[in-house]
């Protein structure tokens, strides 16, 4: 099944936390069903020193699941993601405008 979420893509939380933040996907992880968002779900992790690295607190952006996502369309709201054939390609599309993502 083609995915409905990719890397690069602009979306916003649904539910949790962090509900109504919007941030870019870095990587998505299918088999676990699961996404890091950049500046959503940040949490802190402590790094130990060594010769070349700081040690200290350093904030980290944790998977968030896909069901908790939708995709941003060109208006700013939040959108269903659908697919189209397209010539020969298939193509995602958004629900609330229908145009191409």
């Amino acid at each position: 099944m083609a995915a409905k979420l990719r890397k690069g893509d602009k979306v916003i939380v649904l539910a949790g936390k962090d509900k109504g933040k919007t941030g870019e996907i870095s990587s998505v992880d299918p088999k676990a069903g699961k996404a890091v968002v950049d500046g959503v779900n940040i949490a802190v992790r402590h790094v130990k020193q060594s010769q070349t690295t700081q040690g200290g607190r350093t904030p980290k952006a944790m998977p968030i699941q896909l069901s908790n996502l939708a995709v941003v369309d060109k208006n700013g709201k939040a959108t269903r993601v659908g697919f189209k054939i397209d010539g020969d390609k298939k193509v995602r599309v958004a629900k609330t405008t229908g145009d191409v993502i």
